[in-house]
């Protein structure tokens, strides 16, 4: 998995999402913005992540705490819930 670039700076976060709480956007194919890196940190429990782009091999990643997602700008993507979970998203660019 890629890491967010050096030069790329944090400039928000979402709240705190559970399982009850996840955006239906969020599970579902989407992408971020040319210039947007995302970080997905769990906080507790775990998270399918998926990369669906066309340009890409898929690939579904299991994150949890030690294992943090790494959101690529532009390429599509999605999560899957796999159980209880907490977790949030800091965007970089």
């Amino acid at each position: 998995m890629n890491t967010i670039p050096s030069s790329a700076a944090h400039y928000r976060s979402t709240p705190v999402f559970t399982q009850d709480t996840v955006p239906a956007a969020l599970q579902r194919a989407h992408t971020t913005a040319a210039d947007v890196w995302g970080r997905i940190t769990i906080l507790e429990g775990s998270l399918l992540y998926r990369i669906t782009d066309a340009r890409r091999e898929p690939e579904e990643i299991l994150l949890t705490p030690d294992q943090p997602g790494i959101v690529e700008p532009a390429i599509q993507h999605e999560v899957a819930l796999v159980g209880p979970v907490t977790f949030q998203i800091d965007f970089h660019r």
